[in-house]
């Protein structure tokens, strides 16, 4: 998730200077807005590969913990 907020604001500051110096053709604008959105993308599937890797560890995790608690509980 921090990937993902530090590249939208790598892309929104290095858009801003394209676009915000008058010497910058139209064309570097239209290549920064291109770059910041593929790095926004790329930043956004990193988020959603480490949020499906915590559910896998959480179901990992709690699967684990179930069989102890069967394995340890006392035989009634």
């Amino acid at each position: 998730m921090r990937k993902f907020v530090l590249a939208a604001a790598a892309a929104g500051a290095a858009l801003s200077l394209v676009a915000c110096s008058e010497a910058a053709p139209e064309a570097d604008v239209d290549t920064a807005m291109a770059d910041a959105e593929a790095n926004v993308e790329a930043a956004a599937d990193d988020a959603v590969e480490a949020v499906e890797a915590v559910e896998i560890a959480a179901d990992d995790a709690a699967a684990t913990a179930e069989e102890a608690m069967t394995e340890e509980a006392p035989a009634e």
